[in-house]
């Protein structure tokens, strides 16, 4: 399998990162992490590049692409930490009306039993897609009785917990749910790809800049391995999702459950490590709030559990092997 990219992939993955940057830069991190609300013009503003409508097919107003090509556009939504349910206004696209022109925002949870019902972005939400076992159904987000979370793990996600969940419409039964686990944990892992991308290009920028004892830290044979390690993982990472997208989109070049949790696995512990070692790397000030490294670990672990978390991948993917 051929993971290069082809001009037209390169052009869009260039497309989205230069959005992403102009307006979402990384000063934007602490205002944004303050305020907590949604900032709609420039979530139309994503829709019309195209970010939501990526898969539909053109004959429903959409580019036409596969999960590959997702795969490229949710890395670079990862690397600028972009706010708002863009995963899931994106798998609604199709699904839900006005979701793939970003006119509604539409977030999402995923029921399992003794588990507590968190909505992210609840409030800037106009649906809400409920995922369970064996059914998929659209829910009036204005209906929902939810109780805000005071302080949530991820400053740029804010966070109400859902006293229950009103009726909502059914889209579909337990093959369109698995069908949005899959694709949804794919999309995850390609935010947290890129999370392990901008953490090792911070840590390594930071480490030329930064000097003690009269020379860039940089130089120091412990922080080069250190840099080393994280330009690995962050490869393995993109293997293995891209990988995944193209799995997805050809199922049978391989399993596609083994290739999905793989993306996950190895992309969030890429994630993970990497924006530890990058907090570490800037030291004291790796931690502050006009920093960025610990905005991208507090993301991390929040895309850790979407989708199913490392563990439950894991368990999918021993069971997989052991067939």
């Amino acid at each position: 399998m051929d993971f290069r990219l082809t001009e037209d992939q390169e052009a869009l993955r260039d497309g989205i990162r230069a959005f992403c940057d102009g307006q979402f830069p990384l000063e934007a991190l602490g205002p944004s992490a303050r305020t907590g609300a949604l900032d709609r013009a420039a979530w139309r503003e994503l829709a019309g590049m195209g970010v939501f409508a990526l898969r539909l097919p053109e004959s429903r107003g959409g580019v036409g692409l596969g999960m590959a090509d997702a795969a490229l556009v949710f890395a670079e939504l990862g690397r600028r930490l972009m706010p708002g349910p863009t995963v899931w206004s994106h798998l609604a696209a199709g699904l839900v009306e006005g979701a793939a022109t970003g006119e509604r925002v539409v977030g999402g949870v995923e029921v399992e039993p003794g588990e507590p019902l968190l909505v992210e972005h609840a409030a800037a939400l106009d649906d809400l897609l409920v995922l369970r076992a064996d059914s998929v159904e659209r829910v009036d987000a204005a209906a929902l009785a939810s109780d805000p979370i005071e302080v949530p793990l991820d400053p740029l996600t804010p966070l109400r917990h859902a006293r229950s969940l009103p009726p909502g419409e059914r889209l579909g039964g337990a093959e369109l749910a698995a069908q949005l686990r899959r694709e949804g944990a794919v999309l995850a892992a390609a935010q947290l790809l890129g999370i392990a991308e901008a953490t090792q290009e911070l840590a390594v920028a930071y480490a030329k800049q930064r000097e003690q004892f009269g020379r860039a830290i940089g130089g120091f044979q412990a922080i080069k391995h250190m840099l080393a390690d994280m330009f690995v993982r962050q490869e393995m990472a993109r293997a293995a999702v891209y990988a995944a997208g193209a799995t997805l989109d050809e199922p049978e070049v391989g399993d596609v459950a083994r290739a999905v949790g793989s993306a996950k696995v190895v992309a969030g512990e890429a994630a993970m490590r990497n924006a530890r070692a990058c907090i570490q790397v800037h030291g004291g000030m790796g931690y502050t709030w006009e920093m960025p490294p610990h905005y991208y670990l507090k993301r991390t672990w929040v895309l850790s559990t979407c989708f199913g978390s490392g563990e439950e991948h894991e368990e999918k993917l021993a069971a997989c092997l052991g067939a």
